[in-house]
C-alpha cells in the first residue's frame, strides 16, 4: 500500500501482521526508516509517516509540541495496538504516547532518546555551536555540514557513498527552517518539563550508541534506569543516527526484541 494522507499527514503503511510504527527524529520525515522499512515490513504491519512540516506533510499554521506530535501518532493508529518505535525527538513522542494512551502501545523501541527533565544531559557546547553557525544555511549544505555529527567521528569519511545516498534521500523533501525551529521549541519544552517514565508499564527496549554527541549516551542509560520494564543495550562507537549507521545490527535487535 503506497503513501496516503491521513490526518492531513503523508502516511506510508506495508508488509502485514502486527503493527509497528516508527516516529522519527527532530526534521526528519520517513527517510530516517529508510534502511528498516523494507526489513520490518517482513514481519510487521510497518507504518511510517511525515512528521508535522516535514517530507510531504504540510507544514501547519498552528503552534504544536510533543504532545500534538503524539496525538497525530494516536490519530495515525486509529485504535491499533502497536510496537512503536521512536529515534531521538521520535522517542519523546513514543514516550508521551504510552503515557497519554497506553492501550495504543504494546511495546516501545527507544533509539538515541531519553526523558528530559531536570538531569538531563545537553549536546556539548561545541556541537550546539556547529549547529548554530550552519543556521541560515540552505538545506543541502545545512546538512552537508551538520548530519557528519549525528553519526560517529569519522563515518562519514569511511562511508562516502551511503553519507551521499542519505544526503540524497534527505534532500527529496527539504524540511523548511519553520519546521526545524517549531521542533526545537517542542524538545525544549518537553526537556524543561520531563516525562513520568515510571508510569509507563510497556516493556521497552532501548538503544543508544556510546558516541552520541547529539542526545549523549548518558541519558539512554538514565532512560533504562528509570522505566519499570527495560532492556537496555548500548552499542560502542556508534553516534546518534544508529539506525542508518549500523542497520544491521539495529534492524537484528529490533527484530529479535519484538519476535520474542
Amino acid at each position: 500500500m503506497g503513501g496516503v494522507p491521513t490526518q492531513q499527514l503523508y502516511v506510508d503503511e506495508h508488509g502485514e501482521g502486527e503493527t509497528l510504527l516508527l516516529i522519527e527524529g527532530l526534521g526528519q520525515s520517513m527517510w530516517a526508516w529508510r534502511e528498516q522499512i523494507p526489513v520490518f515490513a517482513r514481519r510487521f504491519r510497518t507504518i511510517a509517516y511525515d512528521t508535522r512540516g516535514t517530507g510531504r506533510s504540510p507544514v501547519p499554521d498552528e503552534s504544536y509540541g510533543i504532545d500534538e506530535l503524539a496525538q497525530d501518532a494516536a490519530d495515525i493508529l486509529h485504535g491499533r495496538t502497536a510496537s512503536v518505535v521512536g529515534l531521538s525527538m521520535g522517542g519523546y513522542v513514543a514516550l508521551t504516547l504510552a503515557l497519554a494512551r497506553p492501550e495504543l502501545v504494546r511495546s516501545l523501541v527507544l533509539l538515541g532518546t531519553g526523558a528530559g527533565g531536570p538531569d538531563r544531559v545537553p549536546r556539548p557546547q561545541d556541537v550546539r555551536d556547529a549547529f548554530a553557525a550552519a543556521i541560515g544555511l540552505p538545506f543541502d549544505e545545512y546538512g552537508r555540514r551538520t548530519m557528519p555529527l549525528t553519526f560517529s567521528p569519522g563515518w562519514t569519511e569511511r562511508n562516502p557513498e551511503r553519507f551521499e545516498e542519505i544526503l540524497a534521500a534527505r534532500l527529496a523533501h527539504p524540511t523548511p527552517d519553520v519546521t526545524l525551529d517549531a521542533h526545537l521549541q517542542a524538545c525544549y519544552a518537553f526537556y524543561a518539563r520531563g516525562c513520568e517514565i515510571e508510569r509507563i508499564d510497556a516493556p521497552a527496549l532501548v538503544l543508544h550508541g556510546d558516541a552520541d554527541v547529539i542526545v549523549p549516551v548518558e541519558n539512554g542509560r538514565a532512560l533504562a534506569s528509570r522505566l519499570p520494564n527495560p532492556r537496555y543495550v548500548e552499542l560502542p562507537g556508534r553516534g546518534h543516527n544508529i539506525q542508518l549507521e549500523d542497520p544491521a545490527t539495529i534492524n537484528r535487535l529490533v527484530l529479535e526484541v519484538l519476535a520474542g
